[in-house]
């Protein structure tokens, strides 16, 4: 591994992998971090170019995360998880357990998109939004997603234009092409563990989606939650937290 990832661990019991999304860092999941420390060992990742991990020199892809992943789960001695992830965090979860399906006890994904060629509004919008990110400053791009994740809560907005904003553009526009370039259709089938879709009732971004996911994931349980945008755990996390425990009760985790 060229780098090493900048993460926080907090509690002791069952490894907790939490997975941000794109442009924010482990500290998206503060909640969620407070909330489980007490019964798990929780480690909250900064994604490589992320927070205060390095970007180091290896390529931006969903699948060098998914590397990153299993290279600090064999620094740490973890031999297998639950993960976590929000939105991209949700895809490198994913791709992580179609490559290491021996290595993940659970999956938690929230927000998850598969592809961005979902419908022909996709396969328009997604590229020219990409290259609209391409040439917008730092601060208008963190506005955008502010206004995505943040919904109506002015505390949310505020934490994500801070976190994006202090990106490095050229490392923000290498994670949102990867991101926005992302195909994880063929490989839904793969994933065998127990598997927990949470999706906001208003989310915009990738609600259109999450049915496709469900039927794709073998005895997947999809569960929607009240009042939330994109940023489903900012605006809602007393029900994520809620669901997740139930999820976790039921396996045994």
């Amino acid at each position: 591994m060229d780098i090493a990832l900048s993460y926080q661990e907090k509690g002791s019991g069952e490894p907790l992998i939490l997975l941000h999304g794109n442009g924010e860092d482990s500290s998206y999941f503060r909640h969620q971090i407070a909330h489980f420390q007490d019964r798990y060992r929780v480690i909250a990742l900064d994604t490589r170019g992320h927070g205060k991990s390095p970007r180091g020199s290896a390529p931006f892809t969903i699948r060098q995360f998914a590397r990153d992943l299993l290279d600090f789960l064999e620094i740490h001695g973890i031999a297998d998880a639950v993960l976590l992830g929000f939105s991209d965090g949700a895809n490198i979860a994913m791709r992580f357990a179609m490559e290491h399906p021996e290595r993940v006890k659970a999956l938690i994904l929230l927000g998850t998109p598969c592809t961005n060629r979902f419908n022909a509004f996709e396969r328009i919008c997604v590229p020219i939004n990409r290259a609209c990110m391409g040439w917008m400053p730092m601060k208008w791009s963190a506005w955008c997603i502010a206004a995505a994740l943040g919904g109506s809560s002015p505390a949310a907005r505020a934490y994500i234009r801070q976190v994006v904003s202090a990106m490095d553009h050229d490392v923000f526009n290498r994670v949102w092409k990867a991101a926005t370039t992302m195909e994880s259709r063929p490989g839904l089938c793969q994933i065998t563990c127990p598997t927990l879709l949470l999706i906001g009732d208003r989310d915009k971004m990738t609600g259109r989606q999450q049915a496709f996911l469900h039927q794709s994931i073998a005895g997947s349980t999809l569960v929607t939650i009240r009042h939330a945008n994109h940023g489903t755990n900012l605006d809602n996390p007393d029900q994520v937290e809620a669901e997740m425990e139930a999820f976790l009760a039921e396996h045994r985790l």
